[in-house]
């Protein structure tokens, strides 16, 4: 694979490269989203409590995606633009804020070169034409989906609901499936989870996941159709299964610890987006 890289023809290889540095600038806004979203949805949340129960608002202040201004989670010290260029800014600041000096995740410049490298990848395998650039904001999705999930065990409509008629649209010509196969695919990715979801709940009184995963599967089988169901449960299962082994071996988690879902149905619907058919078409041909 690298070595067909640098033997690319110029302008597939040019395409890639431009469209990778502005995945790196995505990857900053995704940032954005990922710890902002949640709290937007909270904040939401008091306010419609306090509505009803005709107490004051709990939040008057302008709390959106653009503002305020991206600060300083310790001082309050507002990012200048300077020190928001997606990861060289973290290098030349030396993963530190330059007023208090409170180290910065490394999270924040791992996104970056997830969504420049994912970005890449997409125009690189698709093409810059329509299978390319959808495939690039499925990409985009999927990672603040999964970050979102991991770190507050919540899959947003915002988001999801998007992502589902998104699939739909992008099928209309045909793109990765025919439009009845990514219908068909969005109600069956739902029903089977909810029907999961509903047996668990009936047999053992308790919820095994939330209804967000209902929806993420039904966008995912709205970009690749009904289908590619199977691939994808069998992947986000098996992965799902060696991350949750591997932490209760590494003392991370216990038994009856909560997985979040959503990154494993996101990693399987990006593994079934570039390989899938390639996937099934080996697995078929062994049995």
């Amino acid at each position: 694979m690298l070595q067909l890289f640098f033997f690319a023809p110029p302008g597939q290889l040019l395409h890639a490269v431009v469209f990778g540095i502005f995945g790196l600038l995505i990857g900053s806004f995704l940032n954005v989203v990922v710890f902002r979203l949640p709290k937007m949805m909270q904040r939401e949340s008091d306010n419609y409590i306090a509505h009803e129960t005709g107490q004051p608002l709990v939040h008057t202040d302008s709390y959106n995606l653009v503002v305020p201004r991206s600060a300083c989670p310790h001082c309050g010290h507002q990012i200048r633009a300077w020190e928001n260029i997606p990861l060289l800014s973290y290098l030349l600041i030396g993963g530190k804020c330059t007023q208090c000096k409170a180290a910065i995740s490394p999270r924040y410049p791992l996104v970056e070169l997830a969504t420049g490298l994912l970005t890449a990848a997409a125009i690189w395998h698709f093409g810059s034409g329509l299978a390319g650039l959808s495939a690039m904001f499925f990409g985009f999705f999927l990672i603040a989906l999964t970050l979102i999930d991991a770190d507050t065990q919540l899959l947003p409509d915002d988001l999801t609901l998007p992502l589902l008629w998104l699939g739909l649209l992008v099928n209309i010509p045909g793109t990765f499936t025919s439009l009845p196969s990514a219908v068909i695919g969005a109600v069956a990715g739902y029903l089977i989870l909810w029907s999961v979801y509903w047996l668990f709940k009936l047999s053992t009184g308790k919820e095994g996941m939330g209804y967000g995963d209902f929806k993420l599967l039904a966008a995912l089988g709205a970009w690749m159709g009904w289908s590619m169901l199977p691939m994808i449960l069998l992947l986000s299962s098996v992965v799902g299964a060696v991350a949750g082994i591997g932490l209760i071996l590494a003392a991370k988690a216990e038994r009856n610890t909560t997985l979040p879902f959503g990154p494993y149905l996101a990693g399987a619907g990006l593994i079934s987006l570039f390989w899938g058919k390639q996937l099934s078409a080996l697995y078929l041909g062994n049995i």
